[in-house]
């Protein structure tokens, strides 16, 4: 990861962190948590993809097992981000950028369900049957509808902070011809064409000097 990716990814980590401990794990409603912490690594695999995406989802989920008051084993939560963070990153809006808010909103809900489904089954594998008692159903729907009334007040914000903090993520590496390609773009036609033009031009003006020098060696032998 780059450094600016890095130190941007770490702080938003920290704050949606410090927010989720002091004030959204406070307000007592009814079923699940806001989870801001998943909404951050949403948001940051939409534009670094998947490889960032499971990196972040791993150290936030780390944060969060770590971070007091836990009451579950450490590594739990890391390891739910983490496979969120990577899908998320697969299923990313096409070049990182909100096209409409349907798509994101869907993927909101399904990461919500999805990790609330993963938090439970891993929990479940260690001995933690505090889902059971809750309601898993209540626990998934009302994840899913917090998250979604938080996402479009952090997502939107987080991936342009993301976009604006990289410096041209999106940029594709200049092939060979890119100079060429580049001006083919500007010109409305393709580069491969005016790089082809431009050889045919060298071709034909290595031609003229060789017919040139003929002539002049012909001219010394008369």
């Amino acid at each position: 990861m780059r450094f600016n990716r890095l130190l941007l990814s770490t702080t938003l980590v920290v704050v949606a962190l410090v927010i989720q401990v002091s004030v959204l794990s406070r307000l007592q409603l009814p079923g699940a948590v806001p989870d801001l912490m998943l909404l951050v690594v949403l948001a940051l695999a939409f534009v670094y993809g998947p490889v960032s995406g499971a990196l972040i989802g791993f150290g936030a989920g780390l944060l969060t097992d770590l971070a007091p008051p836990a009451d579950h084993a450490a590594g739990r939560y890391a390891l739910v981000l983490c496979v969120i963070g990577y899908l998320a990153g697969v299923s990313r809006p096409e070049k990182g950028q909100l096209k409409s808010a349907f798509r994101p909103m869907i993927l909101v809900v399904v990461a919500a369900v999805g990790t609330t489904l993963l938090y439970a089954l891993v929990g479940a594998l260690v001995g933690d049957t505090a889902a059971r008692h809750v309601g898993l159903f209540s626990l998934l729907f009302t994840a899913a509808l917090y998250d979604l009334l938080l996402a479009p007040f952090t997502v939107p914000v987080v991936m342009w902070l993301a976009r604006r903090a990289d410096n041209d993520p999106l940029a594709e590496p200049k092939s060979s011809n890119g100079s060429d390609i580049a001006g083919g773009w500007l010109a409305g036609g393709t580069g491969l064409r005016i790089g082809g033009q431009r050889g045919a031009l060298r071709i034909r003006a290595a031609r003229n000097r060789a017919a040139r020098a003929g002539r002049i060696k012909g001219v010394k032998r008369l």
